[in-house]
């Protein structure tokens, strides 16, 4: 005899699917056809959805997934609920490139600050992400936010690099799991180079 395995999540999915077909089948007929189609892009959009959510997307560097994301009106602005981080904070963290041009080209807002004030200015200066740096002041990021600790995007790079090796340290063994990669000589090279171009 065989068992009925029941998938909850599956079930869940499917009923929202039925809801929603009946509400589009018991609304009036009436309407024009603009408003017709407004309503079968939602719907389409809906489904366009990918199953792998934006942020796990940016942190496997998966741009076609983010596309997508992009395409079927993922709030590509949406907080992460731990950290208050948004997609382009988190692909600036990550040093993701192409994923940040993608964002910024969607038009994702770029001086959103996460739960410790910070913009993706601020983490792609403080990771020393040069090309990210730049295409974010392109893109009209704004130089002069403060974080929680008072500090700009550029003085979060100007202190002494052996007060903040720690802190990298710290942040790389967090992270790594995740995929961050930190190279220390390099950070400590580049971040007067960070310095400069947010002057």
């Amino acid at each position: 005899m065989k068992s009925l395995k029941i998938n909850p999540l599956k079930m869940l999915v499917n009923f929202s699917f039925i809801i929603l077909l009946l509400t589009n089948a018991c609304a009036p007929s009436g309407g024009s056809d603009s408003t017709k189609s407004e309503k079968n892009a939602k719907v389409k959009s809906i489904t366009e959805t990918p199953k792998i959510d934006i942020l796990t997307a940016i942190i496997s560097d998966n741009l076609e997934i983010v596309k997508q994301h992009i395409e079927a009106g993922t709030d590509i602005n949406m907080k992460d609920q731990m950290s208050g981080s948004t997609p382009l904070i988190t692909a600036a963290t990550f040093g993701k490139t192409d994923i940040v041009k993608a964002l910024i080209d969607a038009n994702a807002e770029l001086d959103l600050k996460n739960n410790e004030g910070s913009t993706a200015l601020h983490a792609a200066a403080f990771f020393c992400r040069i090309e990210i740096v730049q295409m974010l002041i392109d893109g009209g990021a704004d130089k002069t936010i403060e974080n929680n600790r008072r500090a700009t995007a550029r003085e979060s790079v100007t202190g002494p690099f052996a007060e903040m090796k720690p802190v990298y340290e710290m942040i790389q063994q967090q992270l790594e799991p995740l995929g961050l990669k930190l190279d220390l000589n390099d950070l400590e090279i580049t971040r007067p180079v960070i310095a400069m171009m947010l002057q």
